[in-house]
C-alpha cells in the first residue's frame, strides 16, 4: 500500500523540472513562442517589401523615363543644367 505515492511524487517532480528548467521546460516552450512569432511578423514585413520591389520593378519594365528617372536618382547623377539635392529623411527642418 505504501508504492501508491510513487507514481504522482515522480509526475510532481517531472513537472516541477519542466517548470524550473529554462533550457527544455515551459519557459523554452514560450520563448520558442515568441521566436515563432517574431519571425512571422518579419515574413510578413519582407513579403510587403518583395510585393513592393515587384511593383516598382513592373513600372520600370515599360517606361524608360522611369528607369533613366531611377538610375540617375541611384547615382546621384543630374542633366547638365540641373542641380541634385539629397534630402535626409531622419532630420527635420529647423527655424531658428
Amino acid at each position: 500500500m505504501r508504492r501508491y505515492w510513487i507514481a504522482p511524487a515522480i509526475v510532481a517532480a517531472a513537472l516541477a523540472a519542466v517548470t524550473i528548467d529554462s533550457e527544455a521546460g515551459f519557459r523554452a516552450w514560450l520563448r520558442l513562442r515568441q521566436d515563432l512569432r517574431a519571425a512571422e511578423a518579419r515574413i510578413a514585413a519582407l513579403r510587403g517589401e518583395i510585393a513592393a520591389l515587384e511593383e516598382q520593378a513592373e513600372a520600370l519594365r515599360g517606361d524608360p523615363l522611369a528607369i533613366e528617372s531611377a538610375i540617375r536618382e541611384d547615382l546621384h547623377l543630374a542633366r547638365p543644367g540641373e542641380t541634385v539635392v539629397i534630402l535626409l529623411s531622419d532630420t527635420t527642418p529647423r527655424i531658428p
